[in-house]
């Protein structure tokens, strides 16, 4: 078992003293928006949520989609002081939001802890580097298919094997790196060899990791 996979964000909470709210959020109304002043973290007790980014010219890259268990907006704990991306629940969520002092004084305060949230953040940090690889070598099927893998949580022990639903093309198409129209194309690819199914969400099989590893 990884170390990072010993990490547990309730137990995290339950160390807070004070510093912390938790709040009901709605799709689209954004948890924070890039250029924000960098001041706190969230936990993700429930939803999903777009991690994103917008150039200078206005185009957004999609960088994320967290879920429940997944922390935001930890970049402050080093230093930043100012958003780097935007949040948006794209489902009903819970998140709390958790003062930075009140974070670090806890970190602190039990060292075993903060070296188990240190191996936490930097397998995300390893995830976002196999995610960059992932954009400068491999074909937009194969892309398409890890997305999906990811996002049915693939592999996490006792998370179930399907996406939810309401995750738009157009959003998958933002996130691999293509057009809608080449997402639609690999999905109804994908149905019909039975890699994934929909029936409300899209359920992912095992299977379709097949793709990925296929030279």
């Amino acid at each position: 078992m990884k170390t990072a996979d010993l990490f547990n964000g309730q137990t995290f909470l339950s160390k807070l003293n004070g510093g912390k709210s938790s709040n009901k959020c709605t799709p689209r109304k954004a948890v924070f928006v890039q250029g924000d002043p960098s001041d706190s973290i969230f936990y993700i007790e429930k939803g999903k949520v777009k991690l994103a980014v917008v150039s200078k010219r206005g185009k957004e890259a999609v960088v994320a989609i967290l879920g429940p268990g997944d922390f935001l907006g930890e970049e402050c704990l080093a230093g930043q002081t100012q958003r780097i991306s935007t949040a948006t629940p794209l489902t009903q969520s819970v998140i709390v939001r958790i003062d930075k002092g009140a974070a670090i004084r806890a970190l602190r305060d039990d060292p075993a802890f903060s070296g188990i949230f240190l191996a936490y953040l930097l397998e995300r940090n390893i995830r976002t580097q196999e995610d960059l690889v992932d954009q400068l070598f491999n074909s937009s099927e194969k892309r398409l298919a890890r997305v999906l893998l990811m996002l049915s949580r693939y592999g996490k022990e006792g998370q179930p094997d399907l996406v939810m639903a309401k995750i738009s093309q157009e959003t998958l198409a933002e996130m691999v790196g293509t057009t809608r129209s080449r997402v639609n194309h690999f999905m109804n690819k994908f149905r019909k060899l039975g890699f994934i199914r929909y029936n409300g969400e899209i359920e992912v099989n095992s299977s379709l990791l097949n793709v990925v590893l296929h030279d």
